[in-house]
């Protein structure tokens, strides 16, 4: 058993984390292999996340007056948190996938942007496209007009050369 200066310790150190996070997933992962917990590992890190396993009552005390407070308050189970300061739709994709192959791990609560969401929030949150995604399609849309301006434009004087060539090629323009 830890003593309680090391859980003092253990409180202050996720509180600081905490106080940075805006998207925070709780999930249960009861009866997840050693294997299976470092392939999850693995994965919230290639999504730029943070993964924690984590006693209910240390991140309920450490949560406590922020605004992750409500949804790690009264937590009951195995419990472990997934954390980013990124993009929140990556890591709960992420998980979301993880989660359909083993099925073991179930989602509880989260926090996204800084509102407290439900599991099923999560997984409407993991059909959606990434902010790269959106980026892509907002520039293509802004881009698609000047595209379309510069193809008339440059139509216009294709078409004027090749009328100019067919009249040189049959001898229309003679003085």
């Amino acid at each position: 058993m830890k003593r309680k200066a090391d859980k003092r310790k253990d409180v202050e150190a996720l509180r600081k984390e905490l106080e940075g996070t805006q998207n925070l997933f709780v999930a249960g992962f009861e009866k997840t292999t050693v294997a299976q917990d470092f392939e999850l590992r693995k994965v919230v890190r290639g999504a730029g996340g943070k993964y924690k396993v984590v006693k209910n009552t240390l991140v309920e005390k450490a949560a406590a007056g922020l605004p992750a407070g409500p949804v790690l308050a009264g937590l009951k189970g195995m419990s472990s948190i997934a954390y980013t300061a990124g993009d929140p739709v990556a890591l709960a994709k992420a998980l979301s996938a993880y989660a359909k192959t083993n099925p073991s791990f179930t989602f509880k609560a989260g926090l996204v942007e800084g509102r407290a969401v439900d599991a099923s929030a999560i997984s409407e949150l993991a059909s959606m496209p990434s902010k790269e995604e959106i980026y892509a399609k907002l520039l293509y849309l802004i881009n698609a007009p000047a595209q379309r301006l510069v193809s008339a434009i440059s139509g216009v004087a294709r078409n004027l050369a090749v009328v100019i060539d067919q009249g040189v090629k049959e001898n229309k323009f003679q003085q």
